[in-house]
């Protein structure tokens, strides 16, 4: 799973799969989203601004980890290679991970921290909704059962973005200065490409440039509450669904997969 391949490639290679159901390959880019975020989050524990968000947040990242187990799981069966879960969330290196980079940043301050999950909240609620409507039963499983976490992901990283926002001189500076920051990482999720168009052509997926309106939509709305103004820089961050990442990606796993990479075949 290294490098650009085409979809045919990925296909054969993860062990083909039916009209009717997904390849592993687009399964471990909703897999890679959640794990790597979700990490992400649980840096903060022990360190959130008030003990309620502590246990906010821990509560949020253990979702989005739970769902990350649910997409590998399935995508382990689809690549029929023999591998579980675990074998590809802490065996896979930074190159063979299909997140998008968003995710992989350092968690910075708290006000990075929110922004950037109410970027992917937004996002991952509209994608969820798209792909509960996918020939794929299982998948529209997945996603049904996500969506329902998803929907309180959003409502969370919301409010926290209108408190920050129309808060304090200094609250409003910091989030703006993180959506600053952050904005040339969000056009990632809406590229399309050849797998993109080819589960879209079979009723499998949404494609994802459809979606980005509607996000947008939904952005501009909660930003001009919080008096925060969206910015218009057009540079595009991309790579990260071909395995191309910031450095921030290899430290990361290099922690989170430490245990399992000391001890192979244990089990806990």
């Amino acid at each position: 799973m290294t490098g650009a391949q085409t979809p045919a490639g990925h296909a054969e290679r993860d062990g083909a799969t039916s009209a009717a159901e997904v390849p592993a390959e687009y399964l471990l880019r909703l897999a890679d989203d959640r794990l790597v975020l979700g990490n992400r989050l649980s840096e903060w524990c022990g360190h959130a601004p008030i003990l309620e968000e502590d246990i906010a947040v821990a509560n949020i990242a253990l979702d989005l980890v739970g769902q990350a187990t649910a997409f590998l799981e399935l995508a382990a069966v689809r690549e029929g290679r023999g591998r579980t879960a675990d074998d590809l969330a802490f065996f896979r290196d930074a190159r063979e991970y299909r997140n998008i980079q968003l995710v992989e940043l350092p968690r910075g301050d708290f006000a990075f921290t929110i922004m950037r999950q109410f970027l992917f909240d937004i996002y991952d609620v509209i994608l969820l909704e798209a792909l509960q409507q996918s020939a794929d039963v299982e998948l529209a499983a997945l996603a049904a059962k996500s969506l329902k976490e998803a929907r309180y992901h959003v409502r969370h990283s919301g409010e926290w973005v209108l408190k920050l926002g129309d808060g304090t001189e200094e609250s409003r500076r910091r989030t703006q200065a993180a959506l600053d920051e952050l904005w040339r990482f969000t056009s990632e999720p809406f590229l399309t490409d050849e797998l993109d168009r080819e589960l879209v052509a079979a009723g499998l997926a949404p494609d994802p440039a459809s979606l980005r309106s509607r996000w947008e939509s939904e952005l501009s709305r909660i930003l001009e509450a919080a008096t925060l103004t969206m910015p218009d820089d057009s540079s595009v961050a991309r790579g990260g669904r071909q395995g191309l990442h910031t450095e921030h990606l290899g430290l990361m796993l290099a922690e989170m997969q430490s245990v399992a990479r000391a001890h192979p075949g244990a089990s806990w």
